[in-house]
């Protein structure tokens, strides 16, 4: 079953950090540009990062830069988006996805997770 989910979402106070996974089956994360997603309450979802297939082009949003890294671990099959210092502006679901290029459009990819939340406290 192709399927990618996402976990490691939680509330953590502000300059806090996560790990976020995306453990993938069905298919290979090596053959896929891997997106991460999130949506705030209220907003409209945006693009935080994304890591192409040949791992030389990663992309991250202006307000996480410096903050986000995103990696992959070709034998768990797995991406991650480690988040440092987080703040409040940050909560939100956050979603993976795996597509054939770095855009800002989850729908465009082709599998794509179910979120998991992260809620930033002052």
């Amino acid at each position: 079953q192709v399927q990618l989910v996402e976990s490691g979402g939680g509330l953590v106070q502000t300059g806090g950090s996560l790990r976020l996974s995306c453990a993938a089956s069905g298919f290979t994360v090596d053959d896929y540009t891997i997106g991460w997603f999130r949506q705030a309450p209220g907003k409209e979802r945006e693009g935080v990062s994304c890591l192409t297939t040949s791992g030389l082009n990663i992309y991250y949003l202006d307000s996480v830069k410096g903050r986000f890294t995103i990696s992959r671990d070709s034998a768990r099959n797995t991406v991650y988006l480690q988040m440092y210092s987080l703040t409040p502006e940050d909560t939100a679901v956050y979603y993976c996805a795996a597509g054939r290029t770095c855009n800002g459009y989850m729908n465009t990819y082709t599998h794509r997770g179910r979120g998991t939340q992260v809620t930033v406290s002052s």
